[in-house]
């Protein structure tokens, strides 16, 4: 085969020159003319090398044929009917006494004929390899999904030879495609089959490969697949396929985000683009997971600079590197900043002049923040009221608070800091021409610190998986999908607003432990343990997304919705800073805390604080 392979080229030439007398004969014997001849070898030879030279001309020998496709077959059949062309003008310049009837006959019948031998040879290929992969004890493969995606990686494993993946069939809902083959693999059932098929089939591997399917769709054939103890894998999307990638190499374990049930984000890139095209826009907290994400969504729409402003420098010099890889014509700086300095602060907005802000650096992780309130009001609550009094004087369009669900009636600093920084930005709206909103949501998964990321190290460390209550519920979403809410609802903002981010239906972190388990080919109980741990200080069973106060207002994307702004007076929020502030400079802890539950009447404080037995001076 190897021999075959190299000299292809003159192979298909010489079965082509044959291919060329073939036809001619048939078009002579087809038409009932003879020719003159005496004339015959010298307008067979003229026509032949005609032929290879225009072959060779338009490339023909230079496809491979394992993997033509219809583009490949047309050119040859082209190939062939201006081949005969050029041979009726050369009988013509040349006074040859052809019948051009049987010249264009036998251009027609030769492209018929070189088609089917690489038609043939196609098919002769695969069939040989994928006996030859038979033949090689590879992992046993059930394919979801017979449609577009299932016959490319169907075609792309017979097609190559260095993939040891042993097909055993296709599954399909599609009820017209029972019992079909796809490329010689047949569809064996819907997917009510799978379990089923892998136990007759003894299924080592499973590949979902609908990329377009919506998130239910999704969720509920990896759910039953999930039941089998096969190893999952998935084709991530549809522009795998676009962008040309191969579909065997973008095959990836399958992971939680799969099992959200979370439909792609349909955004409107007209308005965003809108809102971001040529202008200078900031991120604070730009290296962090919420943050590098907005700036490599921002980075689509062509600002007129990105700068990313971080007091971490390694998170900060990746996203920085990633982006010049990827928009290489992007212009972006780096600034290693905190938000806790305002003169620092000051010298940046004066500098550069952004447009838009959009902050998203704050202290986030729950059970640190109760050990050191003071450093959750440094940086939440100042961080915040340092960029939003710097985009007030430096006439910003407008800045974009990335807030929490754990603002809504919090039970812990790091929440009740954040309800503080929604009221600011709430109070600053309509002192100046800066629109001031908030963005609120859930937990995204991925991100860091998260749960997922923990399971995973104890899971690969042997387990067991801590999980803090066997009822705890959380909102998720994906953090692509954040942050592209994220702008689209910066672009519908008119200032004041709390955007609320639709996060589907709260799952139980137990139940996201038990899938993890599954998916990495662990049994619980059998070989992986869950502990229950028992709540942290500061965490709730339930996560909330909006106050009773606030109602509710729909947008034109059904994903995003406006809380009700509340009227917060900015002399007053002024004044709880000044207590804040004041808290600050006691020794301990307990006066922060006293203060923060004045300020935000919906905290509820752990019991750790004892706020019950103090005597509450704001009274």
């Amino acid at each position: 085969m190897a021999i075959l392979s190299r000299f292809k080229k003159y192979i298909f030439a010489i079965l082509d020159a044959f291919l060329i007398l073939v036809a001619y004969g048939s078009a002579v014997k087809f038409l009932g003319q003879n020719p003159a001849w005496v004339n015959v070898p010298m307008t067979l030879y003229v026509s032949v090398i005609t032929y290879l030279l225009i072959f060779w001309g338009f490339g023909v020998y230079h496809n491979m044929v394992m993997y033509a496709d219809l583009r490949e077959y047309v050119l040859c059949f082209i190939a062939s009917v201006v081949s005969s062309l050029m041979v009726c003008l050369e009988g013509y310049v040349l006074r040859l006494p052809l019948l051009y009837k049987q010249v264009i006959l036998t251009g027609v019948l030769t492209g018929v004929l070189c088609v089917s031998l690489r038609l043939f040879a196609q098919m002769s290929l695969r069939l040989y390899r994928r006996d030859r992969n038979k033949k090689v004890k590879g992992k046993r493969l059930l394919i979801v999904g017979a449609g577009v995606a299932g016959h490319l990686v169907v075609k792309e494993l017979i097609a190559t030879s260095q993939e040891r993946y042993d097909v055993v069939g296709l599954i399909d809902d599609d009820k017209s495609k029972a019992g079909c083959q796809v490329a010689g693999y047949k569809v064996l059932g819907s997917r009510y089959s799978i379990p089923r098929i892998c136990k007759e089939k003894k299924v080592e591997v499973i590949l979902f490969a609908i990329p377009s399917a919506d998130g239910k769709t999704r969720k509920e054939i990896l759910d039953i697949a999930a039941k089998t103890g096969c190893r999952i894998q998935v084709l991530p999307n549809v522009n795998e396929m676009i962008s040309g990638k191969s579909m065997v190499t973008s095959m990836r374990n399958v992971d939680v985000s799969d099992l959200l049930n979370r439909d792609p984000v349909k955004l409107n890139n007209e308005s965003i683009g809108g809102l971001i095209r040529n202008k200078t826009v900031l991120v604070t907290g730009g290296g962090g997971s919420i943050g590098s994400e907005l700036c490599r969504q921002i980075a689509r729409f062509s600002p007129a600079k990105l700068l990313i402003l971080d007091i971490y420098e390694n998170n900060a010099y990746d996203i920085q590197q990633e982006l010049k890889h990827k928009y290489p014509e992007l212009s972006q700086r780096v600034i290693i900043a905190s938000v806790r300095d305002k003169k620092r602060l000051e010298d940046v907005f004066a500098e550069y002049r952004p447009a838009l802000v959009f902050h998203a650096a704050a202290h986030k992780h729950v059970p640190l923040m109760e050990d050191d309130p003071k450093e959750a009001v440094k940086n939440n609550v100042f961080g915040t009221w340092n960029v939003a009094r710097c985009a007030e004087k430096y006439d910003v369009q407008k800045m974009v608070l990335i807030s929490t669900d754990k603002a809504v009636n919090p039970t812990n600093i790091m929440g009740a800091t954040k309800r503080i920084c929604e009221m600011i930005v709430q109070s600053q709206n309509g002192l100046s021409k800066t629109e001031f909103v908030a963005v609120r949501f859930g937990n995204v998964l991925g991100s860091n610190g998260s749960v997922i990321p923990l399971f995973q190290r104890q899971i690969a460390a042997g387990g067991p998986v801590t999980v803090t209550h066997k009822d705890i519920t959380r909102f998720f979403m994906t953090i692509p999908e954040a942050a592209q809410l994220v702008l689209q609802a910066a672009a519908n903002a008119a200032g004041g607003e709390i955007f609320v981010l639709d996060m589907g239906e709260p799952v139980k972190i137990y139940d996201l432990a038990v899938n993890l388990i599954k998916l990495s080919g662990y049994k619980l109980g059998v070989n992986m343990d869950i502990e229950v741990v028992g709540l942290r200080p500061g965490e709730k069973l339930y996560e909330e997304l909006m106050m009773e106060e606030e109602g509710l207002q729909a947008t034109e994307n059904k994903k995003i919705f406006i809380g009700k702004p509340l009227d917060i007076n900015n002399e007053t929020v002024r004044s709880y800073l000044t207590q804040l502030q004041e808290a600050l400079a006691e020794k301990g802890d307990l006066a922060l805390v006293q203060a923060i539950s004045h300020i935000v009447p919906t905290y509820t404080a752990d019991s750790r604080w004892n706020l019950s037995e103090c005597v509450d001076e704001f009274e």
